[in-house]
């Protein structure tokens, strides 16, 4: 996709038809086209502070907060801290690392490595997400020194209602959370096991790229093959290619989810007449 492409054009922003070039291209409504989706990625990024910022208020989100905020404050050590699930549930969440929250243990061997020792848990995980927080929180080293400083527990809170409010985003646009994650971090991606060692990255890379969800069933380095025979990882220190990327990204979401809803509407309107009398 070229660089000087007209987005207000792509998306239909202004058109007196109110038909987009990707209506056009894929035979869409404007109520249910791909390009809706995109546009739904713009009014993310501009509304993002105030949206997260309600989000933090919201009742259960503010309770967890403020669980974590008191845990942080009483805790005697790393590894009590790290066995409150509550806490579990805010500090990965807001790293990225939130579907593993339940896995305590795990959690707990992982951010308490020694990341001098290359056989550390943290190490091993193909998740690097765990090393990098464990280098950032230091608890190996430093105790509760850094989880406990004010700009720290501050960064945490507000990451934990971003990522709260991103997923909200999934139930009316799918992959948005995921795109406006890969946005953000995108240009500091040098390297195939990066991306696939990012659950954001490695969906927008590989849906986009039409890289099937089967990749994960081969050894690394096939994996990061796949990722490195189809995208020219430097570009995505380009903005303009990184949008290109969520372009596509969004519009293969969009349209998996149209065609998953059109099939659950056909099968619905076959079972009804199977019961028509």
């Amino acid at each position: 996709m070229g660089a000087t492409l007209d987005y207000a054009r792509l998306y239909g922003i202004g058109s007196s038809s109110g038909s987009s070039i990707l209506d056009i291209l894929y035979g869409t409504s404007q109520q249910t086209s791909p390009s809706r989706a995109v546009q739904s990625l713009q009014f993310a990024e501009v509304n993002e502070t105030r949206e997260v910022a309600l989000t933090a208020k919201q009742p259960q989100v503010a309770r967890d907060i403020a669980t974590f905020k008191a845990a942080v404050a009483s805790a005697k050590d790393p590894k009590s801290l790290l066995s409150n699930r509550t806490v579990l549930k805010v500090l990965l969440t807001a790293n990225g690392l939130g579907s593993q929250a339940s896995y305590t243990a795990l959690a707990q061997k992982a951010l308490l490595s020694d990341l001098s020792d290359n056989t550390s848990v943290a190490n091993t995980l193909t998740d690097t997400g765990w090393k990098t927080l464990a280098k950032t929180l230091d608890f190996h080293n430093s105790g509760l020194s850094v989880i406990q400083d004010k700009n720290t527990i501050d960064a945490i809170a507000n990451g934990y209602a971003e990522q709260m409010w991103r997923d909200s985003l999934e139930s009316t646009t799918p992959g948005l959370s995921h795109a406006l994650t890969f946005r953000a971090e995108a240009s500091g991606m040098t390297t195939a096991a990066q991306i696939l060692g990012n659950e954001a990255a490695r969906d927008v890379v590989t849906t986009a790229l039409g890289i099937p969800p089967q990749i994960a069933y081969q050894e690394l380095p096939a994996q990061e093959k796949a990722i490195t025979d189809n995208l020219d990882i430097g570009k995505l220190k380009n903005p303009k290619f990184v949008d290109s990327l969520l372009v596509r990204y969004m519009i293969a979401k969009a349209t998996s989810a149209s065609t998953s809803s059109t099939d659950t509407l056909v099968s619905l309107a076959a079972e009804a007449r199977g019961l028509v009398v």
